[in-house]
């Protein structure tokens, strides 16, 4: 058996919670936000009522200087500088409660996009990597939105190889300035930003950051895109012929550019799965208004089965997904803080705490925008031929939502680096998988444990966790054993392992959640969060099980493969449960709150 200690005797590190027990206890929910907190959530969405909803329409149209000002607007109320020192003239909030801003503005449609290219990628590579002069001179206007922030990373030809960038820079005679030649895509907010974090490879070779203003000699940029959604986002490309940036606007190392890429691409992907889960709540919610008030057959639509289905899947996946988000935002909370007390600077203690949680980090990425597909897809289906007509807001967010799975690294990049990471980690010693694989390989030659499930609450959902992770563990383990060398090319296989882990991890969030809710508000007040969790795990048993045997499939056959589909089946093996019943109660509870307000 699989020694899985718990996480109340130390914090646990990234990855660590395939091989050990989580705990209610050491996990935050979002039950647990602070009054501070809930008062900034809530600051962010009467902003999202009044300044953005009421105008969506004209913001996608691209109305001139329309999304500056609101983004100024935005500024004056501080949803802007969440994350940045007050040094700096932000508010220094914790990681929480900047998770918490993402997805509260996450359903401002491009407002949302706009904004939080500008908070992220726009401003965090200036205060994380930048000199200090480089910070006093930036940081300050991002952080009030007087100046907005982009990001120049990706090229025509470089889109996930990011490293393969043409885009040069070549020293002056004089030594006083980078002449920068090239051209980056798809750069939001690249229409009317003041300050670009570009980067561009010094002699051709070394990989590196600049710090490039609007108006520099030799930097131009191409008129706006015209793209399938996020419409009111600027999206256009930037030219650079001879284009001249001082020397002291090198950002961070010079060939060092990929530390600054990849570092806030790990905080971007938690961000970016905050920001779904926002748009996702706002579509539900208007996907079940629209179901109470559209009849057929003499009843409102909201009280047929097949929709009560819809609407509830809609919500178990959102309630799944902010358990993980949370949980996560959490751990890196808590690192950072652990970080700053062992003399860590504020940008290495928030890089440090992301990048222990990269693993994590990726998997959420995945979720959250899987998720919005999910759910907009549903909620247009749910308003039938009205979803495909532009009066209603449910086709906006349909075609917004499309992006959130090529951006930030695509889906499939962020799968492969989910395995690639753990796989890594347990070569570099920091996170032992050999002993308990092996234990599961030993298991697997011994009588099966029938007997009697602990009477204790939640045992069942427990030991379901805990086979689950075997799954992972034996599967994870024959491939690496199978294949060796050649794992990383068998990108199927490792994509069906990244799908287990990420079903594994959010089921394990889930019911975390629900243990500690229970605790505290008892059962009968946890009853339909306690159905979320039971219809979502029952579900997701018989995902990791296809996965699983895809995997398996692939590089397994006789006797081996027979054992170890054995194997599996024993390892995903739950009781059966009513998920009709529990969904109807779901969607009778969105019903009664005129949307999603869990």
């Amino acid at each position: 058996m699989i020694d899985m200690e718990t996480s109340n005797q130390k914090p646990l590190l990234g990855g660590e919670w395939i091989i050990k027990e989580s705990t209610p206890d050491a996990t935050f929910i979002p039950e647990e936000f602070n009054e501070e907190q809930l008062m900034v959530k809530d600051m962010c969405d009467q902003f999202i009522n009044t300044e953005i909803l009421p105008i969506v329409d004209r913001i996608d149209k691209l109305e001139a200087g329309l999304m500056p000002s609101l983004m100024e607007k935005a500024g004056e109320q501080g949803l802007l500088s969440t994350s940045c020192p007050e040094a700096y003239g932000g508010l220094g909030k914790d990681f929480i409660t900047s998770t918490i801003v993402n997805e509260a503005l996450g359903g401002g449609y491009s407002f949302s996009v706009a904004i939080a290219a500008h908070t992220g990628i726009g401003t965090l590579p200036i205060l994380y990597f930048g000199t200090e002069e480089q910070k006093q001179k930036y940081i300050p206007k991002l952080a009030s939105g007087e100046w907005k922030g982009a990001y120049g990373l990706t090229e025509p030809n470089s889109g996930s190889d990011a490293l393969s960038a043409k885009t040069t820079a070549v020293l002056s005679s004089d030594g006083q300035h980078y002449i920068l030649n090239g051209q980056k895509c798809w750069i939001t907010n690249g229409g009317f930003a003041d300050v670009y974090t570009v980067f561009a490879k010094i002699d051709g070779e070394k990989f590196t950051g600049f710090i490039v203003e609007r108006g520099t000699e030799g930097f131009t940029q191409g008129p706006e895109e015209h793209k399938m959604g996020i419409k009111g986002s600027s999206t256009v490309q930037l030219y650079f012929q001879d284009c001249k940036v001082p020397v002291g606007n090198v950002l961070g190392e010079i060939g060092k550019g990929h530390v600054i890429a990849f570092n806030v691409l790990n905080i971007g992907r938690l961000k970016l799965c905050a920001a779904t889960l926002g748009g996702a709540k706002r579509a539900t919610t208007v996907t079940v208004q629209y179901a109470k008030t559209r009849e057929q057959f003499k009843l409102p639509i909201a009280k047929f089965g097949a929709i009560k289905h819809k609407m509830a899947e809609m919500a178990i996946k959102m309630w799944v997904c902010e358990a993980g988000l949370y949980r996560t935002a959490k751990w890196i909370d808590d690192k950072e803080h652990a970080l700053l007390q062992e003399g860590k600077t504020f940008a290495q203690a928030l890089l440090g705490a992301a990048e222990e949680f990269a693993i994590e980090c990726a998997m959420l990425k995945v979720f959250g925008s899987e998720v919005l597909d999910f759910v907009v897809d549903e909620g247009v289906q749910i308003h039938g031929g009205n979803g495909f007509s532009d009066e209603y807001q449910i086709s906006k967010g349909y075609r917004d939502s499309r992006i959130n799975r090529i951006y930030e690294g695509t889906n499939e990049i962020n799968r492969l680096l989910t395995v690639d990471m753990v796989l890594k980690r347990a070569m570099k010693g920091k996170l032992d998988l050999m002993t308990p694989a092996m234990a599961v390989q030993k298991e697997l030659m011994s009588i099966p444990d029938f007997g009697d499930t602990d009477d204790a609450a939640f045992a069942k959902e427990i030991k379901y966790i805990k086979n689950f992770k075997k799954a992972i563990l034996m599967v994870a383990g024959a491939a690496v054993q199978k294949l060796m060398m050649q794992l990383e090319k068998e990108q199927e296989v490792l994509m069906n392992i990244a799908d287990m882990a990420i079903e594994v991890f959010h089921t394990e969030s889930a019911l975390l959640r629900v243990m500690k809710l229970t605790q505290k508000n008892g059962e009968a007040a946890t009853s339909i969060e306690t159905d979320i969790m039971r219809t979502y795990l029952y579900d997701a048993a018989d995902r990791i099980n296809k996965a699983g045997k895809d995997a398996l499939n692939s590089f397994a056959d006789g006797d081996e493969l027979r054992m170890m589909h054995i194997g599996l089946k024993r390892f995903t093996k739950v009781d059966p449960y009513n998920t009709k019943e529990s969904r109807r109660r779901i969607a009778d509870k969105l019903v009664a709150d005129d949307g999603y307000k869990f």
